[in-house]
């Protein structure tokens, strides 16, 4: 079955290491809470709002051993007016034996705002 994986994350200041340092950290989150193999990964998007522009986030999943030929895109978000600065969503689109409601959504920082209905919330960052 292919299912959908999302996450979010925010930073604090739109440097090329918070970028990346913060993706990296999501990434390593939803991999590890639903138990991803890269061999698994069809897709990963990667979207910012349109105060990020120093880094790809799409390069932290390069830093992640395994993980280097597995298709990676960054965009940007619709800039709707009030929504959550300075924030990094991911999509990750993956096979896997889970059910809908077994997926862990994973979401840092201020990003919690956006999804407070899920139990997987995790607010570290």
């Amino acid at each position: 079955m292919i299912r959908g994986i999302r996450g979010a994350t925010t930073i604090e200041h739109n440097n090329k290491q918070d970028i990346l340092a913060a993706t990296e950290k999501l990434l390593r989150d939803m991999i590890s809470e639903n138990k991803i193999e890269a061999d698994d990964v069809a897709q990963i998007v990667f979207s910012v709002t349109e105060d990020i522009d120093a880094a790809f986030p799409a390069a932290a999943a390069r830093q992640i051993e395994g993980w280097a030929f597995v298709p990676v895109m960054s965009m940007r978000e619709i800039p709707v007016p009030g929504s959550l600065p300075m924030c990094i969503r991911v999509m990750m689109t993956v096979n896997t034996s889970a059910k809908q409601e077994e997926i862990q959504h994973i979401y840092h920082g201020g990003s919690v705002v956006l999804r407070p209905d899920l139990t997987a919330v995790k607010e570290n960052n």
